[in-house]
This record gives structure tokens, sequence and C-alpha cells, in this order.
């Protein structure tokens, strides 16, 4: 049961990252570092975490706006 779950789990989080990434490509931004954390998922039962790493400070201006 647990293993289902987490498998339930990490599948969620994979497809949230997709729509995550074509959401924002819509509104003309890309996170190169968008992904699942690769340590979130090192654990017997993965509980993964969405990483969405660095990006510059016009990416992150452009993120602001469109979240406004």
């Amino acid at each position: 049961m647990k293993a289902q779950h987490s498998a339930l789990c990490v599948e969620e989080a994979e497809v949230t990252v997709k729509e995550l990434r074509a959401a924002l490509e819509k509104a003309g931004i890309t996170l190169p570092s968008l992904r699942i954390d690769p340590a979130s998922l090192a654990r017997e039962a993965p509980c993964p975490r969405v990483e969405l790493g660095g990006c510059s400070i016009e990416i992150a201006a452009r993120l602001a706006a469109a979240l406004r």
C-alpha cells in the first residue's frame, strides 16, 4: 500500500511539473531548473518536492508580473 501511495505521489508530481512548465511557457516564462527535487525521491517512501531553481532577474520580474 505504501509503495502504491508513493508511486501515485511521484506520478502526481511529474504531472504537476509538466502542467506548471506549460503554464509558464504560455506566459513566455522558462525556468530551466524546474524539476522534481531528486533528493526528495531518495527515501523509502518518496515525498516529491518541486524545485523551481534559479533564474535571471528578468525572468523573476516576468514571473511576478504574470502572478499579479
